[in-house]
């Protein structure tokens, strides 16, 4: 199995149920929220500046950690 990928990208936009379409590099990828963000109430809106966790099985999903 591969190891979790973590990359910075900008968010684009805010989609229902706390997931955003992230920009990575080049491309566009799905991401959700990470569980310590959604209990702490960190707030994203586009065009802020986030680390996301890629997943192994999909190049196309991840994670957002954390919000610089």
């Amino acid at each position: 199995m591969k190891k979790k990928e973590i990359v910075e990208g900008q968010v684009i936009e805010s989609l229902p149920d706390t997931t955003f379409r992230v920009k990575v590099g080049d491309r566009e990828i799905w991401a959700y929220l990470s569980g310590k963000m959604r209990l702490n109430y960190i707030k994203i809106v586009p065009g802020d500046i986030v680390l996301v966790e890629l997943s192994p099985y999909d190049p196309n999903k991840g994670r957002i950690i954390r919000r610089k």
